[in-house]
C-alpha cells in the first residue's frame, strides 16, 4: 500500500473528502501536523511515498535520504520551505495550490488596508482599555495602491481596488502586460516609481534570492512618508529590524503584517512595540472555503502522482 504522510495541522479540518479521496485510492495516510516536531518527522518521512507538507522547513539533508517520496505536495502557495533543488536532482515531483486560496487572502489583504487606514483594531484595543476615543484615519476610497507581485493573489486585490476607484500600480520583473480587464486602471512600474507614487503597498510576490529583504531601510525610505506597507506574502522580504528604525523615526503611517520572518512572531520582536503595527498570525488562506480547496487538490496531486498521472500545479 502507498503512504502519505501529512504534516500540515489544517489539512482534512474543514469535512473529511481529503481523506475519502485517498482512502478510495487506497492510499493510507498518517497525520502529523499537530504537536509537529521536527526530529520525528524527519525521521518518519523516509518511509512514505508522499508527503503534503505544511510550513515547515524540509533540509535537503533530510531530502536526500527519502528514496521512496516521489511527490512533495504544498499545502498552500509558498515552496520556499522545501528544497526545490534537491528535490528536482530526486527526481521528485513538487507541486502547490497557487490559485486556490487566492481570493481568501485577497480578502485578508482589503481587511488589513482597511483597518489600517481606520484604526480599527487599535481602537478597539483601546475601547476594551477603558479609553474611548475617535481615532482619525484616512480613505483608501481614491488612493493609489501598488502591488509588489502580480500572480493571483495580487490580481485578486487589483479587483477589489476597483470597488474603490483605486489606481493600482504594478512592479512584477516576470510580468509585461495587464489582464483586459484591468486596463483602465493598473499599471506597470519599475519598483522605485512604485514606492514612490503609491499610498498603499501591498506585497505579493514568493520568498527567494531577489526578494529577500526587497524591503529595508533604503526602499522602506523611498515610500512616502504617510505610506501604508502591507506583507501578505513572506516575513523574510521585509527586513523586520528596518522597518522598525523606520517607524519609530515616524516614517510611514502604519504597516499590517500576516507574516513575519519568525512565526510564531518572537515575543521580543520590537514591532509589537509600536501601536500602529497590526500583525496577524499567518492566516490568509484560513478560510473554511480555501483550507478545503487547497486540501483537495493536495490528496487529488497525491492519487494522480502515485498513479502514473500528471499532476496540477508543478514547481520548477
Amino acid at each position: 500500500m502507498k503512504r502519505v504522510l501529512v504534516t500540515s495541522r489544517s489539512f482534512g479540518t474543514i469535512n473529511d473528502r481529503v481523506f475519502r479521496i485517498l482512502d478510495e485510492a487506497g492510499i493510507d495516510y498518517t497525520l502529523m501536523g499537530v504537536d509537529f516536531d521536527y526530529a520525528s518527522f524527519a525521521v518518519a518521512v523516509t518511509a512514505y511515498d508522499a508527503l503534503i507538507i505544511g510550513a515547515h522547513p524540509f533540509e535537503p539533508e533530510d531530502l536526500e535520504r527519502c528514496d521512496k517520496l516521489r511527490i512533495i505536495c504544498k499545502h498552500g502557495a509558498g515552496v520556499d520551505n522545501i528544497p526545490l533543488e534537491k528535490a528536482k536532482e530526486m527526481g521528485i515531483t513538487v507541486t502547490n495550490a497557487p490559485a486556490t486560496n487566492a481570493e481568501a487572502v485577497a480578502d485578508l489583504t482589503f481587511a488589513h488596508i482597511l483597518n489600517s487606514s481606520r484604526g480599527l483594531s487599535l481602537s478597539n484595543a483601546r475601547i476594551h482599555a477603558g479609553q474611548y476615543q475617535t481615532y482619525i484615519g484616512s480613505d483608501v476610497w481614491g488612493k493609489t495602491l501598488g502591488l509588489v507581485g502580480f500572480g493571483a493573489i495580487a490580481r485578486a486585490v487589483a479587483r477589489r481596488a476597483a470597488g474603490f476607484s483605486m489606481k493600482v500600480l504594478v512592479f512584477d520583473p516576470y510580468v509585461n502586460h495587464v489582464p483586459e480587464e484591468m486596463d483602465n486602471y493598473v499599471n506597470l512600474l519599475d519598483f522605485d516609481s512604485l514606492l514612490a507614487e503609491s499610498d498603499i503597498v501591498s506585497i505579493h510576490a514568493p520568498l527567494t534570492e531577489e526578494t529577500r529583504y526587497l524591503f529595508n531601510s533604503k526602499t522602506i525610505l523611498r515610500m512616502r512618508k504617510d505610506a501604508l506597507l502591507v506583507n501578505m506574502a513572506r516575513g523574510g522580504i521585509v527586513q523586520e529590524e528596518d522597518l522598525y528604525a523606520c517607524m519609530k523615526s515616524g516614517h510611514l503611517s502604519g504597516a499590517a503584517l500576516d507574516v513575519t520572518e519568525d512565526e510564531p512572531v518572537r515575543d521580543d520582536n520590537p514591532l509589537l512595540q509600536l501601536e500602529n503595527v497590526v500583525i496577524t498570525a499567518h492566516m490568509g488562506m484560513y478560510t473554511a472555503e480555501a483550507l478545503n480547496a487547497i486540501g483537495i487538490t493536495c490528496a487529488e496531486n497525491v492519487v494522480r502522482k502515485l498513479r502514473g498521472e500528471a499532476v496540477l500545479y508543478e514547481v520548477g
